[in-house]
């Protein structure tokens, strides 16, 4: 490019403008949770738009979990759950992880990180009845270690248990997230003798340090197992 030449600014989409514009009265608290948006007509007189790019940006605004629209209806502004904004991501990371196995490598990584957090959390808010919960979700893996199928889905929901423990709803998302972005590239380690009780068995010691309210140990057992069962599954 010329050094003395700028790149030409290109024309935006009217609906791109609007949508903008509708998320910047949203940050500035025009609008609130459960409330009203202005009507269509509204929205055209104050941008000064035609009426296809008004409903262009808000089809996109409800495609993004801002809004709720039913026909004859004004829209109404939602508060979208952490689960439902996670969800915005996972086509676009099911494709990054598809692109490269270094991705997956660096999201077992991040998953190692993550849940060892998670469980230091969820040492010190665990209940009476959640710890009990947790041991019934043991047992179910117990009960499944012939059916390695329904071993990794109890597995799985074991620790998606303790994120729910820690009461962090971002928390809870997130690991359902990246168990779920993960589950294609477990498959190859269903069936290798003996994995079934060497992870029962980690995964014991997990639930007992919990228990105990040891956060520290339990952290420690949790990223022990997490280290063991990536390094698995690079072997195979």
């Amino acid at each position: 490019m010329d050094g003395n030449r700028l790149d030409p600014i290109k024309p935006r989409k009217l609906s791109q403008e609007v949508k903008d514009r509708l998320i910047s009265m949203i940050e500035a608290g025009e609008i609130h949770a459960g409330k009203k948006m202005p009507s269509e007509s509204e929205l055209m007189r104050r941008f000064q738009v035609g009426r296809p790019a008004v409903r262009e940006a808000m089809q996109a605004l409800e495609n993004m979990g801002l809004l709720s629209i039913r026909h004859g209806e004004r829209a109404t502004l939602r508060s979208p759950s952490a689960q439902e904004i996670i969800k915005q991501v996972d086509l676009v990371t099911r494709h990054l992880l598809m692109s490269s196995q270094e991705n997956i490598e660096h999201l077992k990584e991040a998953r190692q990180l993550f849940e060892v957090g998670v469980v230091k959390i969820a040492c010190n808010r665990a209940t009476d009845e959640e710890i009990d919960q947790l041991e019934m979700q043991l047992q179910k893996m117990k009960d499944n270690q012939s059916n390695s199928h329904k071993f990794r889905q109890a597995d799985q929901e074991f620790h998606i248990m303790i994120a729910d423990i820690s009461k962090n709803p971002i928390f809870a998302a997130i690991s359902r997230a990246m168990l779920g972005w993960l589950k294609d590239y477990r498959q190859a380690m269903l069936g290798v003798p003996g994995l079934e009780s060497l992870i029962l068995k980690e995964h014991r010691l997990i639930f007992d340090c919990i228990k105990a309210g040891n956060a520290e140990a339990a952290a420690r057992a949790l990223s022990d197992h997490i280290l063991r069962v990536n390094a698995r599954y690079r072997k195979k």
